[in-house]
């Protein structure tokens, strides 16, 4: 990094384009030597995210908050269950998981506004949880205020001294969640989940881990990991201690995404190979495992002698995490020999002990998702799979799926993932539902809106599956359709770390509902604001003010290797920047005013004036 910046030193406003582009990375890098080192650094710290981002919203005119009425549109389902019973008197029951999937839907659909109208007028709905929910609740303020730091800080400031523990956890994890890849210089997280990182609390405490892991994840800090380290270090049998270290383990593996730290993987590796068995039985060990997958993502052979390691536990969890640790390696590389060993463990036919088959065909999905004739052939062993497998490799089918087109709902996977909603296995339809959300992930796409309110009628009587629909409707609806989940950016060429860190945190959760989101680790749902990124194009002057610019947008067209000048785009749209671009689509300046500085049109994109242009004069020739 260091030398590309120093080749162009003359040129300022590459110097910032590069910045934007490492801010949008989350990459952490300092510049220093530099005469404007400050504004460079702040570029790179996502400081101005915030405020582009509110600009961006009152420009496309979407600033009013929504409530999570508006997501569920209840009044539009065909057996108005609900509204007859509100006529019939009496008060209308409030039942805590509904409240809790409120909490959420609020949080995502109003996520970086700042704005909203359950939280942030009164306390009335803090206590309208009970436990977790209050956590959930005072959690959701740091969503709510995303990249915002300065405003978020103040209004989260007072919960973090209220005599509820659980309200108190919510605002330390809210801490970490409002600076998720934004750097300030004072370090607010660090400085206030510091104390209870080392206190006696145990909800503290996974919500301190957490809150780290969010606010940190790509940034390979060593302060933070000092403080993390003891956690997952710490010995006791109880399942309260192993929870803490799970979680722990998994805040170090988002923390170091893709850095292969020797500190980090041996200390997670030794804790394995200690643990007793009943400590490796817990449902949330797999976090374990997936934390030191991270650390490897997408880094090939670089895993090779942690997987050694591994084999060497005598436990079942030792062929999960071998499996969890080759497939993150391998992320995104389309390698064929890799899809062909993990269709290999699919074929065994097991009763039980096949965690490592799930992690396999989710395995599948992660190593094709750069690229698209992988996706597509990987489409086709899925079907393969649901035909002849045992139910756990069923199971793990739709999240593959998910993994596959995360904000992309094509029109194809919409359809299956819909066909395995209704399934008569509990595990396959709610796993298919949550695929649905994380496939239209923040594209408000109409026709996955109306299946989620197809399937919240269909299974009105089952608390999980609402839950499960009301969280893909918030991952729908989330930023009121201008944020996007994709980990696959800059003309999907680039795959961000932390993005697909966070992404992946949600479909291990999935893989054993009962015991995660079902239960008291819902706030686990909170690492997709590693994931949130705005999905518009902005194009700025030098000094970073706006300027509209006609851009055209269509679908990305494959040009390598061409002859001539072929069109890169089809189909496309004339608009003015501020304009939203969607997963598959690519944008071009459609005027020959300006020049971009970048190549690639996303986020925020530096112009400059063009020197040859001519205005085209008025008289016909």
């Amino acid at each position: 990094i260091p030398d590309l910046l120093a080749k162009s030193a003359d040129d300022k406003l590459m110097k910032k384009q590069m910045c934007l582009l490492l801010g949008r990375q989350r990459i952490n890098y300092e510049v220093e030597d530099d005469e404007e080192e400050d504004e460079l650094n702040e570029l790179i710290g996502n400081e101005k995210l915030s405020e582009e981002f509110l600009k961006v919203a009152q420009d496309l005119d979407v600033m009013d908050p929504k409530t999570p009425e508006d997501i569920y549109k209840s009044h539009l389902a065909e057996t108005g269950g609900f509204s007859r019973r509100r006529d019939a008197g009496g008060a209308v029951v409030d039942s805590a998981r509904a409240n809790l999937a409120s909490t959420y839907v609020n949080a995502f659909v109003n996520a970086g506004f700042g704005q909203d109208k359950l939280m942030t007028p009164d306390n009335e709905w803090l206590y309208k949880n009970k436990d977790h929910g209050m956590m959930a609740a005072s959690a959701s303020l740091g969503l709510i205020q995303l990249w915002n730091v300065e405003e978020g800080l103040a209004q989260i400031d007072k919960f973090l001294y209220s005599s509820e523990e659980y309200v108190k956890a919510g605002a330390a994890l809210a801490v970490g969640i409002l600076s998720s890849g934004v750097r300030n210089d004072a370090d607010p997280t660090l400085a206030l989940l510091d104390e209870h990182i080392n206190g006696d609390s145990h909800v503290m405490k996974c919500a301190a881990c957490t809150g780290l892991g969010i606010a940190y994840a790509g940034s390979a800090r060593e302060d933070v990991m000092e403080l993390l380290l003891p956690i997952v270090e710490q010995e006791g049998s109880a399942p309260t201690t192993m929870l803490e270290v799970s979680l722990a383990g998994l805040a170090l593996g988002m923390i170091y995404v893709g850095k292969c730290d020797d500190a980090v993987g041996g200390t997670i590796v030794q804790r394995l190979m200690e643990a007793s068995d009943e400590e490796l039985d817990h449902s949330h060990a797999k976090f374990l495992c997936l934390g030191l997958g991270l650390l490897f993502l997408g880094r090939m052979e670089k895993g090779e002698a942690m997987l050694e390691a591994l084999r060497t536990i005598e436990h079942k969890i030792s062929k999960f995490a071998v499996v969890v640790l080759e497939t993150c390696a391998y992320a995104g590389s389309g390698n064929v020999l890799k899809v062909q060993e993990m269709l290999h463990q699919c074929a065994e036919h097991l009763e039980e002990g096949a965690e490592h088959q799930m992690a396999a065909v989710i395995g599948i999905g992660l190593i094709t998702m750069g690229e698209e004739v992988g996706a597509e052939m990987a489409l086709r062993s899925f079907e393969h799979l649901l035909h002849y497998c045992e139910m756990p490799v069923k199971r793990a089918v739709p999240l593959a799926l998910g993994v596959l087109n995360i904000s992309n709902p094509d029109f194809a996977v919409i359809d299956q993932l819909s066909r395995m909603s209704h399934d008569p296995d509990a595990e396959i339809s709610q796993n298919a539902i949550l695929a649905m959300g994380l496939v239209s992930a923040g594209t408000n796409n109409s026709r996955v809106a109306g299946l989620l309110r197809q399937l919240s009628e269909f299974y009105s009587k089952e608390a999980g599956h609402v839950f499960c629909v009301r969280i893909a409707q918030a991952m729908l609806h989330m930023g009121k359709g201008l944020l996007t989940l994709s980990p696959i950016h800059s003309d999907r060429m680039i795959t961000s770390g932390p993005a697909l860190g966070g992404v992946l945190t949600l479909i291990y959760s999935c893989l054993d509902l009962k015991s995660t989101l079902l239960d008291k680790t819902h706030y686990l749902l909170y690492y997709l604001t590693c994931a949130m990124n705005p999905r518009m194009l902005i194009t700025v002057n030098e000094d970073l003010s706006w300027r509209p610019v006609t851009v055209r947008v269509g679908m990305a067209v494959e040009t390598v290797g061409q002859a001539g000048k072929p069109k890169t785009i089809t189909g496309f749209q004339t608009h003015t920047t501020p304009v939203l671009i969607s997963t598959k689509e690519r944008a071009e300046l459609g005027t020959e005013e300006v020049l971009s500085v970048s190549s690639v049109l996303e986020g925020i994109v530096v112009v400059k004036d063009n020197p040859d242009f001519e205005e085209p004069s008025d008289e016909k020739k």
